[in-house]
């Protein structure tokens, strides 16, 4: 693998110089700004893996920042595994917290992220103008599966997950538009993939904290019941 080999896959990027997309780089910021309000959410909350999710938001947008401007293969993997890890670590965390699983159950529910994204992102491709965009589009089906299994267990972190998935979706098509139209829209779309994937992050990030602080506060009032 040459790590150092040049990427060219967005409509910003005209030239191999490192502010080639300025736009698709300096929107980065918005995954920090949404890390540094979460981090100030779940600070003090004991959520370890709230904790968690948030550094590694704020290294997604570091990640994609290093690909924006270096565009080359090791800044795509600087890119893409932050937000692999995010989904694993999302995935545990509903698993145990919010769904009651084991530890050990919770992980191999995990897991199988992987097999299944692997079986039903080749669908996608199928999607009209869906494009290279179609290996994320297994994760808003997931996060709607999830919110329809656990509607009953916790109204409100369905709701709240299938919002995500929502603008997810929303974020998934912006960034498949961006080649398409490129010739109209010389900028291209991919910035709006930023600013939502970072809206919808956050989002997430503060579904999962309100879920176990909603559980905390019915173990320790059982006799209130949910107000969900």
């Amino acid at each position: 693998m040459d790590w150092m080999q040049e990427i060219d896959g967005y409509c910003e990027r005209l030239s191999a110089g490192y502010w080639a997309e300025p736009i698709n780089a300096v929107t980065n910021a918005a995954f920090l700004i949404a890390a540094w309000v979460m981090w100030r959410r779940v600070r003090g909350e004991k959520l370890p893996l709230a904790t968690a999710l948030v550094i590694v938001l704020a290294a997604i947008g570091i990640g994609s920042y290093l690909f924006h401007t270096h565009a080359q293969v090791w800044a795509a993997i600087a890119d893409t595994t932050p937000i692999l890890l995010f989904i694993l670590i999302y995935i545990f965390a509903v698993n145990r917290d919010a769904w009651g699983m084991s530890p050990a159950y919770a992980l191999g529910g995990t897991l199988l992220f992987l097999p299944y994204a692997a079986a039903t992102a080749p669908l996608f491709q199928f999607v009209p103008g869906l494009g290279g965009s179609a290996v994320y589009a297994p994760v808003p089906l997931l996060i709607l599966i999830y919110a329809v299994v656990l509607r009953s267990r916790d109204p409100s972190l369905a709701k709240g997950m299938a919002a995500g998935a929502v603008v997810l979706i929303l974020s998934i098509t912006f960034r498949a538009m961006d080649i398409p139209i490129c010739g109209q829209w010389p900028m291209g779309t991919h910035f709006l993939w930023h600013i939502l994937n970072a809206i919808m992050l956050g989002w997430m990030i503060e579904v999962y904290r309100a879920a176990i602080l909603r559980r905390r506060a019915q173990d320790a009032n059982p006799g209130r019941g949910s107000k969900a």
